[in-house]
């Protein structure tokens, strides 16, 4: 188990949240870019929605909003995958940790 340094000035919930981010790396950062992909995704289908509903350009609008609609569906995928992942929390975490056991 691994035993915080006496010598750091970290509190214990900091240093538990950066344990936590040692098992889940960047999970903030990849939250984040499905939201904002998924957005882009959403003004895209909402544009070429539009295009297709009055007819213009129909050719080249309706392949557009098939891929838009499947990155939407792709980010909202990844977002529940990522939201069912079981290191919900910082419990978790703690419990990975405190049973990890390092390769020597």
């Amino acid at each position: 188990m691994v035993e915080p340094n006496p010598q750091n000035r970290l509190n214990p919930e900091q240093y538990n949240r950066l344990k936590a981010e040692m098992v889940a790396p960047y999970r903030g950062l990849r939250k984040f870019i499905y939201l904002g992909v998924g957005a882009s995704g959403f003004i895209g289908v909402f544009v070429f929605f539009f295009q297709l509903l009055a007819g213009r350009d129909v050719e080249h609008a309706l392949p557009n909003f098939a891929l838009q609609v499947g990155i939407v569906a792709l980010m909202i995928f990844l977002w529940r995958w990522e939201q069912r992942q079981p290191l919900g929390g910082i419990e978790n975490s703690k419990s990975k940790i405190q049973n990890y056991e390092p390769d020597k």
